[in-house]
């Protein structure tokens, strides 16, 4: 894996407002994937080269890579990698699909990516980078009318002065450019509609004060960042709007799974009385899978929770439990807005039957 220097796009002081919208955080460049190294953010601003389907692999288990929508482009990427390096080779060519489909087990995009593109395998190395590259292209299509639909839902909802809460990470890092969630709080903010903006921290790994953190001021939104169990309480203190935030998957029934703590944000919103908004792109509704209940649920084991960065946080042989999402029921869901529709639960029926 080649770790690659690369400038800045814009000077930072300018608030690379352009940056979120034209840089793409993964991409197929020169025969090879390039990703920006989440796990180095915010302290570097790291761009790794992956031109093997065990450094593509890798990336998104140890979530260089991470995102539903980016996952699955990488996934796609991937296989391109796979049917070039191992087109003569039918079992290897297969067992680096398999390697690629299971690195991580929750979001379906990941699965639906490699799919996507190890079904072109019989056009070829071509056919298949062909179709992974159609996919990179639908997702950034898809973060730009998430943003505008979302956008004209919050105003809807909230007013033309808005102040959210999100959890995670929802911009071009979990994308390609834009983002879900985050993509309706920039274009919010575009439009003059956005007044406060608060990030989760996200435990264990801190992605919203690591990686969301670094979007909002790349974008020249103010923002606060407040640790997770404090979010219940903001809203029930009348200090937020709307809770908006992304979705790994949406089940058929409309449950939304998605990074750990949003369960404890959706509960916090209904009892605050307040709208709890899901922005998720089509490539992450999953109508094969009728609700929650059924989806497998990522442990990722105990040292992200009894360590940090490499330090240990917690007594020698303590024991850890770390899903790495949770299941928010559907009756708790205001809307889920995609690319396509908005969606407003509960559901009258099966999610591929609704009319967008």
């Amino acid at each position: 894996m080649e770790i690659k220097a690369r400038e800045q796009p814009l000077d930072p002081r300018v608030k690379w407002r352009r940056y979120a919208r034209l840089v793409r955080t993964i991409d197929w460049v020169d025969g090879a994937v390039e990703i920006i190294d989440q796990t180095a953010l915010p302290a570097h601003e790291r761009w790794l080269r992956l031109s093997t389907v065990d450094q593509v692999v890798d990336a998104i288990v140890r979530l260089a890579v991470r995102g539903a929508p980016a996952i699955g482009v990488a996934g796609a990427l991937g296989v391109a990698i796979a049917a070039r390096d191992y087109g003569d080779d039918a079992h290897a060519l297969l067992d680096a699909v398999r390697r690629l489909e299971t690195a991580r087990p929750t979001a379906v995009n990941l699965a639906r990516g490699v799919r996507l593109a190890a079904a072109a395998l019989p056009g070829g190395p071509d056919g298949v980078l062909a179709a992974a590259l159609d996919l990179r292209d639908k997702e950034i299509a898809a973060s730009e009318a998430m943003a505008r639909r979302g956008a004209d839902l919050l105003i809807e909802l909230c007013g033309q002065r808005s102040r959210l809460l999100t959890h995670c990470n929802t911009g071009g890092l979990a994308t390609v450019t834009g983002g879900t969630a985050l993509g309706v709080v920039a274009e919010l903010h575009r439009r003059g509609a956005l007044a406060d903006v608060i990030t989760s921290e996200t435990r264990p790994l801190l992605q919203g004060v690591r990686l969301t953190a670094w979007e909002l001021a790349r974008l020249d939104i103010p923002y606060r960042v407040a640790v997770d169990g404090a979010g219940p309480f903001l809203m029930a203190r009348g200090e937020i709007d709307a809770v908006i935030l992304g979705a790994d998957r949406v089940c058929a029934n409309g449950d939304v799974v998605n990074k750990v703590g949003t369960y404890a944000h959706a509960l916090g919103a209904r009892a605050a009385g307040i709208p709890f908004v899901v922005v998720a792109p089509e490539s992450s509704v999953d109508p094969a899978t009728a609700s929650g209940a059924d989806v497998e649920i990522e442990d990722r084991g105990a040292a992200e929770v009894v360590g940090f960065a490499g330090s240990a946080v917690a007594p020698d042989g303590a024991r850890a439990v770390n899903p790495a999402f949770d299941v928010t029921p559907h009756h708790l869901v205001t809307a889920i807005v995609t690319d396509r529709r908005t969606l407003r639960p509960p559901l009258s029926g099966p999610i591929e039957q609704l009319v967008a």
